[in-house]
């Protein structure tokens, strides 16, 4: 940690560390699930309008990428593509329910609509103690919500949802909290707008006790942290921005096209420091709610409407086209978060070797609950393989993902819900 007037500034990895890593075990394990509304767009074979499906074509490793998927390229060694694979128990749920059981594989019971424990919160039962948070959980919009429209993708032990930070400028002072202050130092933080500038003279101390490598490592983190800071103010005005009383149909927000863009790119990096830093080893982000929800303004930014209103065109003439470019935008996001993780030394690898990140929905066409679109990245030094697409035939619950998962992250466990048994293919 660095420390100054009342806060502190977690750091990264270092070589300087290495010794300290080496007597205290392996190198930490991460588990990230991301989960975006509604569906994707998903043309019939013949269609013309194939190539802007979400699943790619051929199967294996004799595969190709669609366009909504074509940012994956550069990275494919690092991610498997899976198709088939959904929750069997919960394929006859309203398909704008199935976001709050995305993670948790459980059917509501009726009336009630009581949950199980998610997939994350068992992982970070068992490991959060080792980390400052438990884990960390993000969505788009918000606290908890109402039961099956849920802005939360985290269930505790009681099936209880967890409410969810949504203002990066929260998650921010989240992740580097203050320590009890003195009255000076609460001045210092009120008229200061920057965590960063108040550790600097610490930062310079300990710059001068590392090797080269060490201080560009530095370098990097404080200009990563101090553009977070700038993308967090930015971010903010957009949050501020209250949802429209209209037709969802017909929202037209009075948001620049720029604001969702630059409100991922500050939630995404909040998350690769949190990891980085090893504040926590657990995060879900739910990226739009399947109710109202703000994120269904995000096609703004490839000059589009309404999130939902797109899944519900994608059959119409030039609908998978309108959608499978926003997909495309969204892939794009996410592959960015990826290559960070991916260009960040750690140990022997990289940080995305020793984290596994989980991407999709809970529908495919949007209301239906079979099929979804989903993508594994990262886990390489945790011996997960990678670079093929993986179809499954339905009778192969998504739970044997979560076992490969867990057993990935050092669980000895072998079941969750409904599975089978792990995954075949990516071990």
């Amino acid at each position: 940690m660095l420390r100054g007037a009342g806060v502190t500034l977690a750091l990264p990895w270092m070589e300087a560390m290495a010794s300290a890593s080496s007597s205290t075990g392996d190198l930490p394990r991460r588990f990230c699930a991301i989960q975006f509304p509604f569906g994707v767009a998903m043309p019939a074979t013949d269609s013309p309008d194939r190539k802007w499906g979400w699943f790619p074509t051929g199967e294996g490793t004799d595969f190709q990428l669609t366009n909504p998927l074509k940012p994956l390229a550069p990275i494919l060694d690092d991610v498997s593509i899976f198709g088939g694979l959904s929750h069997p128990r919960c394929r006859t749920m309203n398909g704008h329910d199935t976001s709050d059981i995305f993670l948790t594989a459980n059917n509501l019971a009726k009336v009630t609509y009581q949950n199980t424990i998610s997939i994350d919160q068992l992982i970070a039962d068992r490991i959060g103690e080792r980390t400052r948070h438990h884990s960390l959980v993000l969505s788009t919009d918000g606290g908890v919500g109402p039961r099956t429209r849920t802005t939360t993708l985290s269930y505790n032990a009681d099936g209880q949802p967890i409410p969810a930070l949504s203002d990066p400028d929260q998650i921010f002072r989240r992740l580097f909290a203050r320590d009890q202050a003195s009255a000076s130092d609460r001045r210092k933080l009120e008229s200061s707008g920057s965590i960063l500038d108040l550790v600097m003279d610490q930062s310079r101390s300990l710059r001068n006790q590392l090797g080269r490598a060490d201080q560009l490592k530095l370098d990097e983190y404080e200009t990563s942290v101090r553009e977070v800071e700038q993308r967090v103010e930015k971010s903010r005005a957009w949050l501020e921005v209250p949802l429209p009383e209209v037709d969802p149909g017909s929202i037209d927000l009075d948001v620049s096209p720029d604001s969702p863009r630059e409100y991922l790119t500050a939630m995404y990096d909040l998350m690769f420091l949190a990891f980085q830093t090893d504040l926590t080893r657990v995060i879900t982000y739910q990226l739009g709610s399947m109710g109202p929800s703000r994120a269904r303004s995000f096609p703004s930014s490839v000059g589009l409407k309404d999130w939902h209103s797109l899944a519900h065109g994608a059959n119409k003439k030039g609908g998978a086209e309108k959608l499978g470019t926003f997909d495309q935008f969204m892939t794009g996001q996410l592959v960015r978060f990826l290559t960070r993780m991916r260009d960040t030394p750690e140990g022997d690898g990289t940080l995305l070797d020793n984290s596994q990140v989980i991407y999709g929905s809970s529908n495919s066409k949007t209301h239906v609950n079979r099929n979804f679109p989903l993508l594994h990245a990262g886990g390489r030094g945790l011996g997960i393989k990678h670079g093929h697409y993986l179809r499954f035939p339905e009778s192969v619950p998504l739970s044997n993902l979560f076992v490969t998962v867990m057993q990935a992250m050092g669980l000895e466990e072998d079941r969750f819900v409904d599975s089978t048994g792990s995954l075949d293919g990516l071990t």
